[in-house]
């Protein structure tokens, strides 16, 4: 297993730094490191039981690649102008709005949504299917349908707007319009992946704290709930990262205040493709920096662990 764990990390590790090699015109480095990679590959040998790993693992650096090429591409083209965005109030504007924005919309996710998840996990009622479906929804309904779902019900003549409206909420244009779009497309990662946590916690353990004299509230506080932190914490990051992501459904609400989706999408419009790359050179930056940062607060373990 660990001769496997090497020749795996040579194929992973290397072909990304190749790549960037390539990019950069840096023939005499990648041929040292091409043949580098071969003389390690040589080193370490490759048993017939490896074999499948390694093409595994060659065939799945395709997507790996197709994903970092891209992305590293961006960064080293908008490196020389990112001073320019770090500078521009627009853009610390826009990015400061979807920081917010998404958090809000995740706080929100979570305290409805880990209800809703201990529930779908523990009981098994008539609609149950109706309900996972409508949870699962947003995943697949278009962002700009989504948009104008949210536009009828929330606009100033909605069934919910209209009244909301009245008491000095508005989300035409106005930042809690931005909320509800993150929010309605943020929904499926919450919810799906608490309630996978809860479905791996013994329903035992519950039942014997309830034996010992708790309820059922006080066996969720302190028994289920502290068992599912890690599906939490999971649920907040992909909820959190869907929701700064989002463009269309929030373009259709609430096109103002901007957020960094549709600033970057504005200037490319109006002023063009390399105006527009230092600003999702920075918002790819800081949203890296923040995946970086819960690793390290989860010491370096995955977020999608369960154990």
């Amino acid at each position: 297993m660990k001769r496997s764990l090497s020749i795996i990390s040579i194929v992973l590790v290397l072909t990304p730094m190749i790549a960037i090699l390539y990019f950069l015109d840096l023939w005499v480095p990648l041929i040292l490191f091409f043949g580098f990679s071969l003389i390690a590959l040589y080193f370490f040998g490759v048993k017939k039981e490896d074999i499948t790993f390694v093409i595994f693992s060659i065939l799945g650096m395709f997507l790996v690649l197709f994903i970092f090429l891209p992305l590293a591409e961006l960064m080293i083209d908008a490196l020389p102008e990112l001073s320019r965005a770090v500078e521009d109030p627009n853009t610390i504007n826009a990015i400061m709005v979807s920081m917010t924005g998404a958090f809000v919309a995740t706080l929100i996710g979570l305290i409805f949504g880990v209800p809703l998840a201990y529930t779908l996990s523990r009981k098994d009622f008539h609609g149950k299917n109706l309900v996972e479906g409508l949870i699962d929804l947003p995943m697949v309904v278009p962002h700009t349908v989504a948009g104008i779902a949210l536009l009828v019900i929330f606009s100033r003549k909605g069934t919910l707007g209209e009244p909301l409206s009245a008491a000095g909420i508005n989300f035409v244009d106005a930042f809690p319009g931005i909320v509800v779009a993150m929010l309605f497309v943020s929904i499926p990662f919450i919810v799906n992946q608490v309630r996978e946590g809860f479905e791996d916690v013994d329903p035992r353990l519950e039942l014997v704290a309830m034996s010992l004299g708790a309820d059922r509230k006080k066996a969720f506080f302190t028994v289920s709930l502290p068992l599912v932190k890690r599906n939490l914490l999971s649920g907040a990051v992909m909820g959190w990262a869907r929701a700064i992501s989002e463009f269309g459904a929030i373009a259709v609400i609430a096109f103002y205040p901007h957020t960094a989706p549709v600033y970057i999408y504005k200037v490319f419009t109006e002023v063009g493709l390399r105006a527009a790359q230092p600003i999702a050179a920075l918002l790819l930056l800081i949203t890296l920096s923040i995946f970086i940062i819960l690793r390290t607060v989860t010491k370096g373990g995955s977020i999608y662990d369960k154990d």
